[in-house]
């Protein structure tokens, strides 16, 4: 079975910076798109970012494009998001998922996902 394990998120002030990691178990890595998605108090969970099987390709939300970087390392079995310039609307739970693709492509629909990780909160102080 598949399982996702979610570290990095903490308390920052606004402007600063964190890293979010996902370590990936019981599956080939190398064969899953990988995403991010987080869920503020009250509201959906929403995509934040993704990534292709290899790295290719990636995609972002409108409202971290430019902040935010998805990258993975194949080798560990490891997701990763750098986020910068971190905004007090950025606080949520923040969660990684994986989506079995065949084709190098990724897709950005949260239903689409099949494995999900617990989640790591990170607050932005304003």
């Amino acid at each position: 079975q598949v399982q996702l394990v979610e570290s990095g998120g903490g308390l920052v002030q606004a402007g600063g910076s964190l890293r979010l990691s996902c370590t990936v178990s019981g599956g080939r890595f190398g064969n899953y798109a990988m995403g991010w998605f987080r869920q503020a108090p009250g509201k959906e969970r929403d995509f934040v970012a993704t990534i292709s099987k290899t790295g290719s390709n990636t995609a972002y939300a409108d409202s971290v494009k430019g902040r935010f970087t998805i990258s993975r390392e194949n080798a560990k079995s490891t997701l990763y998001l750098q986020m910068n310039e971190l905004k007090a609307e950025d606080t949520a739970v923040y969660y990684c998922a994986a989506d079995y693709r065949y084709f190098d492509d990724y897709r950005i629909e949260t239903v689409k996902y099949e494995y999900w990780g617990r989640g790591t909160q990170v607050t932005v102080s304003s």
